[in-house]
């Protein structure tokens, strides 16, 4: 799954963040709020430090060759998977599916082959090439899939979002019809930053909503077009998607629909569908990000077929758990996922191991040495800690999907999640990017704990990127669970903001999802185990405490915990 970290450090002052007054999901009372900002902590247990030493040992384990690179259906997700046990066992973690460490996710993986042209007919006919103007792949499991002469439907962002009195679909006959949506927002077009969220995205700009309100509306094929600016990378990324295999949950015995065929065009290709059908594409554009737009059909139609090879397997999440000594029905999620690439294409090196160190052994490894910290407390937590290490994020959040559906604590009596996906290899840094500022209570929390060790929090320079949206707390927050994500400071110690933007700007460039990911010489670990030190306190805090963090006011997810926690 694709992650871009370009981050500039912003200082954010404690005063940008309102008080909080958490309540009860019991009571409309307030509650004890010791552990707020600017609130005096009560005693607890003893003071302890989450260790370089254990988080590099941890880490340098699960990015070994041996690991094969932790891919789902691989050898190397049972070396993985064998190893999150074993040191389970000797920190003393309980079980935490009933008397299993593992919880299974049926999953199936479907391998497209999609023809080479596709052809457009209308006033004007055309064949676009495949790889070239578009990407498409089969989400159904049949093996062949035919789009014979299927209408194409201008459906503008395939929108429909009540909070924001917006539906794309409105008047809309989709039925059988290949959509064609634009990717991110509405309001990334308007210098109205009140407009949806402006130009930060919220869930109805990412793709994998567009394909999946598509399906809702009945739709045969949905055809995202693509804009790098919009969609936070170029469409070279979207190639790579050509003629591969892509993981979905199993969903046999579920009367779930999905799109035949789903997929990108390039906005070259665009301009010329919206020219054959009379329409001038970036006018119809500055329409569709307009209050009152109504979409149409584009009086084309298009045919092309896919073939797909269809496997049934079954990968695991891991879960451990010490269980709350006061309040153990109540439970705070740390989550990070355990799974990478493999092993794939050789470099110049003749490497073809895909490691996967920075992501994600590194926040597995986090997983191990927060778990390692609350158990050198000498005390247990009032709340259960849950420590949760979910398989196929890279093929779409997959684990943590199935986990927060078929949750082991529900989602009424999980109180936050905390999630950890690709920590700083290259150095300590004064400061931690929060990545989806404003959305819950958690913020003030991780402030205060930055403050306490003599650093600050930086704002996310690219919120319309929408990286709140692509790491394994998505799940949890589309469940109503808050939850809070942090990404990499460039503030570096030593070096300053310049220096430490160019590492970052090297690793996302040279070392991302490639197989020099890897624990070796220029792989620093003080960097990782200064975040891990805060995320553990704000763990920490939330489970001596009886307070539930809320979401806040214009949060997408705020109505739905609200909806249950009422009941």
């Amino acid at each position: 799954m694709l992650k871009r970290f370009h981050f500039w450090a912003i200082p954010l002052s404690l005063g940008l963040f309102p008080a909080c007054q958490s309540t009860s999901p019991q009571s409309n009372t307030a509650v004890n709020n010791a552990t707020t900002a600017g609130a005096k902590e009560a005693p607890v247990a003893r003071e302890v430090r989450v260790t370089e030493g254990s988080y590099r040992t941890y880490v340098t384990a699960l990015a070994s060759d041996d690991m094969e690179g932790r891919k789902p259906f691989s050898n190397g997700e049972k070396k993985t998977l064998a190893y999150l046990e074993r040191e389970a066992k000797a920190l003393g973690l309980e079980p935490g599916n009933g008397n299993s460490y593992l919880q299974e996710v049926p999953m199936v993986e479907i391998t497209s082959a999609p023809a080479q042209t596709m052809t457009v007919k209308g006033k004007k006919s055309m064949t676009l090439k495949g790889l070239e103007d578009y990407v498409i792949w089969a989400r159904r499991t049949e093996e062949n899939v035919s789009i014979k002469e299927s209408e194409l439907v201008f459906a503008g962002f395939g929108i429909v979002a009540p909070e924001y009195n917006w539906n794309d679909y409105a008047g809309l006959n989709v039925k059988d019809k290949v959509v064609v949506v634009l990717v991110s927002d509405p309001g990334f077009y308007s210098s109205d930053t009140t407009f949806f969220k402006g130009r930060t995205m919220t869930y109805y700009g990412r793709w994998t909503y567009k394909l999946e309100e598509a399906a809702r509306q009945g739709a045969k094929g949905c055809l995202i077009v693509h804009a790098t600016e919009a969609a936070g990378y170029g469409f070279k990324v979207v190639q790579n998607n050509w003629n591969t295999s892509k993981f979905y949950l199993d969903s046999k015995g579920k009367n779930v629909y999905r799109c035949a065929m789903e997929g990108w065009i390039t906005t070259p290709v665009a301009e010329k569908l919206f020219a054959a059908a009379g329409k001038n594409f970036q006018t119809e554009l500055q329409r569709a990000a307009k209050p009152g737009f109504k979409g149409n059909a584009l009086s084309l139609t298009m045919s092309t077929s896919l073939k797909a090879k269809v496997r049934y397997d079954k990968s695991y999440n891991f879960i451990a758990k010490i269980t709350g000594s006061k309040r153990p029905e109540e439970a705070i999620v740390y989550s990070a996922h355990w799974d990478h690439l493999g092993i794939g294409k050789k470099n110049e090196q003749n490497d073809s191991i895909y490691n996967g160190a920075a992501d994600n052994a590194s926040g597995t490894a986090g997983l191990l040495a927060v778990a390692k910290a609350f158990q050198a407390q000498g005390q247990k937590p009032d709340r259960t800690m849950v420590f949760l290490s979910v398989t196929a994020e890279e093929q779409g959040l997959l684990g943590s999907q199935f986990y927060a559906e078929n949750p082991t604590f529900p989602k009424e009596k999980t109180v936050a999640n905390l999630n950890m996906d690709m920590l700083n290899p290259y150095g300590t840094t004064k400061d931690i990017v929060l990545i989806g500022i404003g959305q819950s209570e958690l913020e003030e929390i991780l402030a205060e704990e930055a403050r306490k060790e003599s650093r600050y929090i930086s704002r996310d320079p690219n919120p319309e990127a929408g990286l709140y949206y692509r790491s394994d707390h998505f799940n949890f927050a589309k469940m109503g669970i808050p939850a809070l994500f942090t990404g990499m400071g460039i503030d570096h110690v030593q070096l300053g903001k310049a220096e430490g933007k160019k590492l970052l700007d090297n690793f996302t460039a040279n070392v991302y999802h490639k197989p020099n990911d890897e624990v070796n010489a220029a792989f620093k670990t003080d960097g990782a185990a200064a975040d891990l030190q805060l995320l553990y306190q704000v763990g920490k805090r939330l489970a001596f405490s009886n307070q539930w963090p809320q979401w806040k006011s214009g949060s997408e997810f705020k109505s739905v915990r609200d909806q249950y926690m009422a009941k």
